[in-house]
């Protein structure tokens, strides 16, 4: 019969109370997110809590009750009298071309400072970075007195002006935008090996072919979260079309919701239900694209 191995030395057990802060520490931190999660939705919460009720129950309980009927007549109402489906249209005839113009340049100045060498594409990025920095109501003034001179060809206008034209507002929005898809992709495009310009330089390709059929095809999933965001920004803006445009038939959906408002009596019941009808296309397009939305922006990032 064998003898029993001898032990090298003593053993001893690893503590437990590390493991248990861990877990008392991830505790505390599902808590926090929870309980913010709860703070930011409270109002979209709220929002759809009050689009259910007639406007004589808020008026006989008040805003802050629970009780009385509830129904989708505000809904209706709101889809009716707004004429939504129309402002719906203005708001894609503006979006979706100022998305893909919004894009394409953005890829084409990220490819320029990031896949080639020369004196100005570090200064070319900061003066397109630096953009993103400038409010937007410093240049109310003279961007207004700008539309109200600049012609327009005649196929892109009614008035032979910038001023009170979707292509004003596209242009305005793809603007203030650029910077930001510009700084992105080319971030992400410096994370690409630079051997691909050079297999497709000894292959002959011309400078475009580089960037649309190796560096573009590459870059799908960044382009798929900036277009996710820039459908979110691009559709909720508010303030050029106040500013930028003076026929109500033109407005885009956001600042078509005016209309439920009346001018000495406002029905916030049906306001709420314009309201979430409103916000809608934006939680279909996330929802849609929420997994090229997290990996577009988070391939890249443990790369060299």
């Amino acid at each position: 019969m064998n003898p029993p191995l001898a032990l090298a030395g003593p053993v001893t057990l690893a503590p437990a109370r590390p493991r248990r802060r861990i877990r008392r520490a991830r505790a505390l931190l599902h808590v926090f997110l929870a309980t913010t999660s709860l703070v930011w939705l409270a109002p979209v919460l709220w929002a759809v809590y009050t689009s259910l009720r007639p406007y004589g129950e808020t008026a006989r309980l008040g805003y802050v009750s629970i009780g009385g009927t509830y129904g989708l007549q505000n809904y209706v109402d709101a889809w009716v009298k707004a004429d939504l489906p129309k402002y719906f249209v203005n708001t894609i005839i503006i979006v979706l071309p100022a998305i893909v113009l919004v894009l394409l340049l953005s890829s084409m100045l990220a490819f320029a400072v990031s896949r080639f060498r020369w004196r100005f594409n570090l200064g070319l990025l900061m003066l397109f970075t630096a953009g993103n920095l400038l409010p937007q109501q410093v240049i109310i003034t003279p961007l207004y007195r700008m539309y109200l001179a600049l012609p327009l060809p005649s196929f892109l206008t009614d008035n032979g002006l910038w001023y009170d034209q979707y292509f004003g507002i596209m242009v305005i929005n793809v603007a203030f935008q650029l910077g930001f898809c510009t700084f992105v992709l080319s971030n992400f495009m410096k994370t690409l090996p630079f051997e691909l310009n050079e297999a497709a330089l000894v292959d002959g390709a011309s400078v475009f072919r580089i960037w649309w059929n190796v560096i573009m095809p590459l870059c799908r999933p960044a382009l798929a979260a900036l277009a996710t965001l820039q459908f979110t920004w691009i559709y909720n803006d508010f303030f050029w079309a106040i500013v930028l445009m003076k026929t109500g038939d033109k407005l885009p959906i956001t600042s078509a919701l005016n209309n439920l408002k009346g001018q000495f009596f406002v029905d916030n019941n049906l306001v709420a239900a314009g309201a979430i009808l409103v916000a809608l296309p934006t939680l279909i397009v996330f929802f849609a694209l929420q997994q090229q939305f997290i990996r577009g922006l988070t391939l890249g990032s443990t790369k060299g």
